[in-house]
């Protein structure tokens, strides 16, 4: 049923909650995951010089240190626990839209199902907030499997 399964990851604990429930699934279908970070161009516009941001438009993420160190260990994460597992991890790092990023790569990639955390957040808080999630809900024909996060605190 699937054979390739996307989890977007930034390294945060909303998208670790899905990391687990993807790589279930791959065990048990025999699939491979693609770990992706997505480096929001939007949002690191307003911090970073013109030549930084032209840097991340054209994908040369090895000339940032900071910012490689922060992709590779997100996705790391997934690789590891992947390997523990005896499941084929595919690492990926790329710039853009979160949303229109996540739903490219599940075209461009023949992505069968994409997991992703979401902090479960319901009503007016959920509708103000727009996140990633819910732009990707509503970007793609690919299905998704939303986790939700659930803060201890």
């Amino acid at each position: 049923m699937y054979d390739r399964i996307l989890v977007p990851t930034d390294g945060s604990d909303v998208a670790e909650a899905a990391v687990d429930h993807a790589l279930d699934l791959a065990e048990k279908y025999d699939a491979e995951v693609h770990a992706l970070y997505v480096v929001d161009i939007d949002s690191v516009n307003f911090s970073l010089g013109t030549e930084q941001v032209d840097r991340l438009k054209q994908g040369r993420f090895d000339e940032m240190g900071e910012l490689k160190e922060q992709a590779d260990e997100a996705t790391g994460v997934v690789a590891d626990r992947g390997d523990e597992r005896g499941v084929d991890v595919v690492e990926h790092v790329s710039g853009g839209r979160p949303h229109k990023v996540i739903g490219d790569y599940a075209e461009n990639h023949d992505i069968d199902l994409i997991v992703m955390g979401s902090h479960g957040r319901a009503g007016v808080r959920r509708a103000l907030l727009g996140s990633v999630t819910e732009r990707t809900l509503r970007s793609t024909h690919v299905p998704i499997l939303v986790v939700d996060y659930l803060d201890e605190d």
